[in-house]
């Protein structure tokens, strides 16, 4: 590719500096005496903030903070040592471990689809928003179909990730119906103090992470961090993930205040692992033509794949995978105005430039391996058809040597999507504490703003390759036997040339207020609160044209025709409008115990990517789809033991429900269907942490829910679905770990557990539970003035279970049971990877 070598140059530049980073880093900072007792104490025995997490402090979806114990909301709170822990693949390896949520990262690093329990979504955070330091990393999702985690990376910079739910949680900021996810950053103090980290693995992974922070001067703190990582696994397609990103933010603390302004730069590029043939039966990992085992049809000879177009000749980018290059700054205060008064807020502004090559899991005209006689059969060139009977030369792309005969053949469809991003949000909150008799009030007056803007720029083209790991692309020329003439279907392994064009613009401009009460009385914690927000959204979507490109003699028309622009564009503004009220109310049994209950009827603005208009630019009714929810349990902490049990229900209505699946013309792009539906929800969730030695703690979360859609219009093959399980959402989740810490040594081994799923609204293909263990080794030693070094070893799906995480979204209800093959994805293979911490 033109572009690729000044990308590798600012890459290999990138990678001098943050290992030039570290080292400064350690020796700028020197040891910290200060650590000396926290480092031992973490070395000796297990950490209460993990095994007693019912105390922390929690200040997500709140304006008054809580011990988890003391409010009605539903929270999570996990540490900086066991996000450190938890990463492996992507942030779905952490977040799997919150009650409630299912993460599936069988992508690779980024694109995690998050699903919540009780809420039909179609993948990645549509229901809980992803911020960092209380700000939305998008402020509106569903301008596009990428998720905010391409954008934003925890990193060794984090303290602390918190998950909040319920109540009165959807009402401040930029809300969240089905939860927040907040990773909250560290900050400096008057001690300097920081960490580095190196990990390596398999496939030549290597990742390099440094986090610092201290004082710049009296009531001045800096803390930074970063990470620079190149790898080509965990499965290797001959495409690398590459890439860094810097963090971070200074601190000025006023006798009445503080504020905090935040920084972060990102130019990374990941590889995202699409959907394979899997063996029909037991859903396995298939044997290729050569009898080995297939872990990834995606393959680097696409790299020079291009073609002409009205425009210029196309150069496929899917090399680079999910790129990213951009950044974002954002500040935060808050302010003592005296009396009882106070005022807070945050803005974020951010810019990203943004790839995405998207393999589709099939060529939506076979969409299984086939034999090369069934290949012709189904692009039309039977063997006596049209007055002619056909024949195939299937020859290497790469050599021209033949194909054998035997060998199967497997066509795919690749998205190349160009999706730059602004997004800018803004919050205020203006407080006040009231004692009324034996009340005390927290009263909170706040809006929110956010803007964002978004392109999404597609073309699709598609290839056929012998069905191998990482295929070989395959060039197939006929000939009809009668009149000798002869038609290239396949040139450099590409079937079909720009079968599909997308180029949409979209924005989203939001504005909301809310009212919130957070009151104490007694043993009493009672929150009450509204929020109205209205959307105004603008939609640009350009028509396109199918235009003969490419005059090469005997080309089929898929290669020597293009979609392409047209310069024609329908436009829509939508303005849908909503509110919400909330509660909550807790009751303390004792300084151990409490009963809560906290029940919103809330709502989700329908994203603007399900917008439908028509050819006099008019748009279908758009309203705001209606979440109605309650929970209800019980708390305990206790000096070894803590736990929680609860029961939630739910309901939501009028959901545009999007799913991107095949078109209905064969060999079609995947295209993004829209229809109505209602769901119902009830089920249970738990916690138990039990400290059993001072060395020894065990943790563990589950979950129940039992889905069904109450309303269901049709679509595709689900003509009847009312009464079916949601899709892709599994009935229980559980996770459960040993966690030992003595002298020196400390070890983890715990369990995710996703219960059975189905792979669309159709349920005709149920896929079972499955397990994925971790374990994790380690050997600390503090030197003199407190400096702390570990040696660690882990491992990611340790009993290397090969079990079907989902299937193919783009295949929805076509497939069925009893086909040769199953086209879906599988959890990420085992990996074992050592790492080298310094804490100073």
């Amino acid at each position: 590719m033109g572009n690729s070598k000044p990308y590798l140059s600012r890459r290999s530049a990138a990678a001098m500096a943050v290992s030039m980073g570290t080292v400064a880093v350690g020796l700028f900072a020197g040891p910290a005496p200060a650590q000396t007792t926290s480092s031992a104490s973490r070395t000796d025995s297990t950490s209460d903030s993990e095994s007693q997490t019912l105390q922390t402090v929690i200040v997500t979806g709140t304006s008054q903070a809580r011990a988890d114990l003391r409010t009605p909301l539903v929270a999570t709170s996990i540490s900086s040592d066991r996000l450190t822990l938890l990463a492996s693949n992507s942030a779905a390896d952490v977040l799997t471990t919150v009650p409630a949520l299912k993460a599936e990262g069988g992508g690779g690093e980024v694109a995690a689809n998050i699903f919540v329990a009780g809420l039909p979504s179609g993948g990645q955070y549509q229901f809980t928003p992803l911020e960092f330091n209380g700000m939305p990393v998008i402020s509106s999702m569903g301008l596009n179909s990428s998720a905010p985690d391409v954008y934003y990376r925890p990193d060794l910079g984090v303290e602390r990730l918190e998950f909040v739910r319920g109540g009165v949680s959807n009402l401040f900021g930029g809300g969240g119906i089905g939860g927040v996810i907040n990773f909250i950053d560290k900050t400096g103090s008057d001690t300097a103090e920081g960490a580095t980290q190196v990990e390596v693995s398999d496939q030549n992974r290597v990742r390099a992470d440094f986090a610092a922070r201290g004082p710049l001067a009296n009531g001045l703190y800096y803390a930074f961090s970063g990470f620079y990582r190149y790898d080509h696994g965990p499965l290797d397609s001959g495409f690398p993930t590459r890439g860094y990103q810097l963090r971070g933010n200074l601190k000025r603390e006023f006798s009445s205040g503080e504020v905090k302004l935040y920084l972060q730069a990102i130019d990374d590029q990941d590889q995202f692992y699409g959907d394979i043939p899997l063996t029909g039966n037991g859903h396995e990992l298939a044997r290729g033509n050569d009898g080995r085992t297939i872990s990834t049809t995606e393959t680097a000879a696409l790299d020079s794949m291009s073609f002409l177009t009205p425009s210029g000749t196309f150069h496929t980018q899917v090399a680079d995978g999910a790129a990213t290059r951009g950044g974002a700054a954002g500040v935060d205060f808050k302010m003592d105005l005296g009396e009882g008064w106070g005022l807070n807020g945050r803005a974020n502004f951010a810019s990203y430039r943004h790839t995405f090559a998207l393999f589709a899991g099939g060529d939506n005209i076979t969409n299984l391996p086939t034999t090369q006689a069934a290949f012709l059969q189904s692009y039309g060139y039977n063997p006596v058809s049209n007055g002619g009977a056909y024949t195939g030369t299937f020859t290497y792309a790469d050599t021209g040597a033949p194909v054998p005969a035997s060998y199967l053949l497997w066509g795919d469809r690749v998205t190349d999507r160009h999706r730059p991003l602004t997004t800018a949000t803004g919050e205020v909150n203006l407080t006040k504490n009231i004692a009324l008799h034996d009340w005390a009030h927290h009263l909170t007056l706040g809006g929110f703003f956010g803007h964002t803007s978004a392109a999404d720029y597609d073309i699709t083209y598609s290839y056929i390759g012998d069905f191998t790991n990482a295929p070989r692309l395959v060039d197939v020329t006929v000939t009809n036997t009668l009149t000798n003439a002869q038609t290239i279907v396949s040139r450099g392994g590409m079937v079909d040339a720009g079968l599909g064009y997308t180029n949409n613009h979209n924005s989203a401009r939001r504005t909301a207020g809310y009212l919130a009460d957070q009151m104490e009385l007694g043993n009493w914690v009672l929150d009450i609160g509204g929020r109205f927000e209205t959307l105004v959204g603008h939609v640009t979507r350009e028509q396109s044209s199918t235009v003969t490109t490419d005059t090469t003699a005997n080309l089929s028309p898929r290669l020597s025709q293009v979609a392409w622009g047209n310069g024609q564009y329908l436009g829509g503004t939508v303005d849908p409008s909503a509110w919400a009220l909330a509660g909550g109310a807790l009751y303390r049994l004792d300084e151990r115990h409490s009963l809560f209950v906290n029940a919103s009827r809330g709502f989700f603005m329908p994203q603007l990517n399900t917008v439908q208009i028509d050819t006099h630019n008019d748009v279908q009714s758009f309203e705001a789809e209606i979440i109605k929810q309650t929970e209800a349990g019980f708390k305990f902490s206790g000096t070894r033991v803590s736990a929680t049990l609860a029961g939630f229900y739910s309901t939501l209505s009028n959901r545009r429900n999007i799913n991107l699946i095949n078109g209905p013309t064969p060999g079609s792009p995947p295209s993004e269907v829209v229809n109505l539906i209602s769901s119902r929800s009830y089920g249970a969730e738990g916690t138990f942490n039990v400290r059993l030695t001072s060395a020894v703690a065990f943790e563990s979360n589950a979950t129940y829910e039992h889905d069904v859609y109450t309303e269901y219009s049709p679509i595709a093959a689900c003509k009847d679905c009312v009464g079916n399980f949601l899709q892709r959402q599994p009935n229980v989740l559980v996770n459960a770990g040993l966690y030992v810490r003595y002298r020196g040594f400390d070890g983890s081994f715990y369990d995710s557990y996703t219960g059975r799923t189905f792979t669309s609204d159709l349920n005709n293909i149920e896929l079972p539970s499955y397990h994925i263990f971790r374990l994790d080794l380690g050997y600390a030693g503090t030197f003199t003035g407190g400096a702390r070094a570990r040696l660690g070893l882990t491992v990611y799906n340790l009993f290397d279970n090969q079990a079907v995480s989902e299937g193919s979204p783009r295949q929805g209800t076509l497939q069925n049971a009893g086909q040769a093959y199953f086209i879906g994805r599988q959890v990420l293979p085992r990996r074992i990877a050592a790492r080298l911490s310094y804490d100073f």
